[in-house]
């Protein structure tokens, strides 16, 4: 009897042992921490425990349809800001997670506080929109796209949206200003 106990307790402690605990700051593809593409609203309490949600509910403004969710941590730091498929739909699936503390990193060591380089470096960068006050730079091997504020470009570049802008073109030191991570959801 004792050794029958002896041995189930051995194997509960190997297989407790061998399950991989997740960085809760780690971005991949499809997921970042514990939050993954097929995350639903209504199970974010679970995935954040330990931190706070705020619900953004919009009534009549010009907002639209959408209600983001920031995650903040207990002491009061926001973490990310979260965009739900469906607005006030709790089965719909996150869209865009804003990537806000510098914490959260990807494998290769991509972060919020990164610069154009970083980017530049370390991934294949699918495209380069030049928008109004912004240039978006978009790499589909991790689902993410950064914006650069286009006051980190050289003055003659600033201002015409029409011009084709190439990474050979954008400084290396371009400070990243949002980055996002974007799944389908459904």
């Amino acid at each position: 009897m004792k050794k029958t106990i002896l041995l189930l307790i051995i194997i509960i402690s190997i297989f407790t042992s061998c399950e991989k605990e997740i960085n809760p700051f780690l971005i991949s593809k499809q997921n970042i921490g514990h939050l993954t593409d097929s995350t639903q609203v209504k199970d974010l309490e679970s995935v954040f425990i330990n931190d706070s949600i705020v619900k953004y509910v919009s009534g009549n403004e010009f907002t639209g349809n959408v209600n983001d969710l920031e995650i903040y941590e207990k002491g009061g730091k926001l973490l990310l800001v979260l965009s739900p498929s469906q607005a006030s739909d709790s089965r719909s699936t996150i869209r865009t997670v804003k990537v806000v503390d510098p914490r959260f990193v990807t494998v290769k060591g991509l972060s919020p506080n990164s610069t154009f380089k970083d980017i530049n470096t370390n991934y294949k960068i699918s495209n380069i929109q030049n928008s109004l006050r912004n240039i978006i730079i978009s790499v589909n091997e991790i689902n993410a796209y950064f914006t650069i504020d286009k006051n980190e470009l050289p003055e003659n570049m600033r201002f015409d949206m029409n011009l084709k802008i190439e990474a050979i073109q954008i400084p290396e030191e371009a400070k990243i200003k949002n980055f996002y991570l974007y799944w389908s959801g459904t």
